[in-house]
């Protein structure tokens, strides 16, 4: 499977951070990743040694989406979605909030896109932050290794997915 096996991320305006890959499938499957909490429970993760102990997803206007993960010391790390917009298989609109805000504001509004192109999707997700310092202090937190690390995962998925 060959694809843009890197993460693009970089700031916008003062308040963004746009992440972008390009994986070697059609969007509708890699929509389905995004969505179902089976195949997320196999992929986003972040970096080695999480799992994910609570997956609930309902994207839908006004839905609750909420995960929780665990480190093998046992530390969890808990994140609550309220949905916006929802719009198979382009867009997934939400808010999101840490259950322990580690930035100032701690709640930011995330827009995921998934365009398709010759059987390529490029996923590309735009955080917008409550404030430049919040948005400096994510991308100073090496948050960029633990998407990297989740959407190799989820390479590997769709590798798997497609081969069957």
């Amino acid at each position: 499977m060959s694809s843009n096996k890197t993460l693009q991320v970089s700031a916008n305006g003062d308040r963004e951070i746009v992440m972008t890959r390009v994986f070697d499938a059609p969007r509708e499957l890699v929509f389905e990743a995004w969505t179902k909490p089976e195949l997320l429970r196999r992929w986003l993760l972040g970096p080695p040694g999480w799992e994910m102990i609570v997956c609930d997803v309902d994207y839908s206007e006004g839905g609750e989406t909420r995960f929780v993960w665990r480190n093998a010391s046992g530390e969890e790390m808990g994140m609550r979605m309220i949905g916006v917009e929802f719009v198979p298989p382009e867009r997934i609109v939400c808010i999101e909030r840490f259950d322990q805000a580690w930035y100032p504001g701690g709640e930011a509004r995330t827009t995921l896109t998934f365009i398709e192109r010759d059987g390529k999707t490029t996923a590309t997700t735009t955080v917008r932050y409550e404030s430049q310092a919040a948005r400096d202090l994510v991308l100073k937190s090496g948050m960029a290794s633990g998407v990297e690390a989740s959407y190799d995962r989820l390479e590997a998925l769709l590798a798997s997915t497609l081969a069957t």
